[in-house]
């Protein structure tokens, strides 16, 4: 069976309040050319369909188009879990219809057997365990329990639940596991919101069962394999980058082929065009203006790191004019100063790290060097403490 592995599609998302459906609609209408031209017979799709638990009409109308496109012009059959982004419950509302499509939808379970789906549904050839993201939220109560130990019951916990998941799948079929979570050793890109709270890491590479044949991760948006297991643990990463610092890699679907005993007969990267280019431009005013009246900067999204030596009015008018005239569209302009002329320099697109404005003030006040990781624990440890609080 051929079978694609993608996730962390965040549709809806915007960069510095810059919509992206257009670049998402391209993605989604290369992912089905794609499936037809190496014959996928199973798409997997591993969490975060959309970037906020309430997407837009616009960004709903381009999900449910793709799931029509899939089965009106594809053979294939899809599995689609609900990620840390998504609402659950709204994701798998229309489960019942989309089965009719050869659609899986799982957003809310309560038994590992909710999760369990042998495809195709007559004469399965494979059996998918489609676990959604599970919250440490969900978790009962302990009186005075420590993050410790609240993350080490939480990493039992989806020991046991993927556990219990393989002893219901049948064993003469092809295991795949899939799941939304952090897995110990992954590279984290920067723009995964609050991936780790607390330093908590969910789970190991060796906590997955024994008998499975590969693992389609979503979470990380960072396409990578987790090593320390017999088979593939892998996340796809997010088909864009999502902020500019993931531009320095390329991105890829995982394009699988599993035998009828299980063996991996193909496993291949896919690389994803680049729909929309983001670029970062470094360097003084000279050196930034240069570099715009140089080049085409049409159709570009563009990150400005501009050095001053001191305060100069007007000037992230006239960077963004200078790309502008070129065809760029400049998002961000982040102005560094000598340390003993500049405030702190916090980015728009940071603000909603608090982890990292932390480090980041804490550098400015000690000539650069970051926070021990006694003192990022404390932080976090806070932070955990105030949002429960709300």
């Amino acid at each position: 069976m051929h079978i694609l592995h993608t996730a962390d599609w965040h549709i809806g998302q915007k960069l510095h309040e810059r919509q992206r459906l257009d670049e998402h609609k391209e993605f989604l209408n290369w992912l089905l050319h794609t499936i037809q031209e190496h014959k996928a017979e199973l798409l997997l799709v591993s969490g975060d369909i959309f970037d906020t638990s309430l997407p837009s009409a616009e960004a709903t109308n381009l999900y449910y188009e793709f799931l029509f496109n899939l089965y009106e012009e594809t053979d294939a059959y899809a599995v689609i879990i609900a990620g840390n982004h998504d609402s659950a419950r709204h994701l798998e509302a229309p489960r019942e219809f989309l089965k009719m499509g050869r659609i899986h939808v799982v957003g809310l379970v309560r038994e590992p057997t909710e999760c369990v789906l042998n495809i195709p549904d007559e004469n399965p050839r494979v059996s998918v365990a489609a676990v959604p993201y599970l919250s440490e939220n969900e978790l009962p109560h302990v009186s005075y329990e420590s993050d410790i130990e609240k993350n080490e019951r939480y990493r039992e916990r989806l020991k046991t639940f993927y556990a219990d998941c393989v002893s219901h799948m049948p064993a003469d079929l092809p295991k795949i596991l899939m799941g939304h979570l952090f897995v110990q050793g992954g590279n984290v890109s920067d723009s995964e919101r609050n991936i780790q709270i607390g330093g908590a890491t969910a789970i190991h590479a060796d906590d997955f069962p024994d008998g499975v044949n590969y693992v389609a991760l979503g979470h990380l948006h960072r396409p990578q394999t987790i090593e320390g297991s017999a088979y593939p643990i892998r996340y796809s990463g997010s088909p864009i980058p999502l902020r500019f610092n993931e531009t320095n890699y390329r991105k890829k679907v995982y394009l699988l082929e599993l035998s009828d005993d299980g063996t991996l007969i193909l496993d291949e990267e896919i690389e994803i065009p680049i729909f929309k280019r983001l670029c970062t431009v470094a360097g003084d005013e000279n050196t930034v203006l240069f570099q715009a009246a140089a080049e085409n900067w049409d159709g570009k999204y563009i990150q400005v790191k501009l050095k001053l030596e001191a305060v100069e009015t007007g000037i992230n008018d006239k960077i963004r004019q200078a790309f502008a005239g070129r065809g760029g569209d400049v998002l961000s302009v982040e102005i560094e100063m000598p340390e003993a002329k500049r405030d702190i320099n916090i980015s728009v697109e940071d603000m909603k790290r608090p982890e990292e404005i932390f480090e980041q003030f804490y550098k400015a006040k000690h000539d650069g060097k970051p926070p021990d990781e006694t003192l990022v624990q404390t932080f976090n440890e806070l932070l955990q403490m105030v949002e429960k609080s709300q």
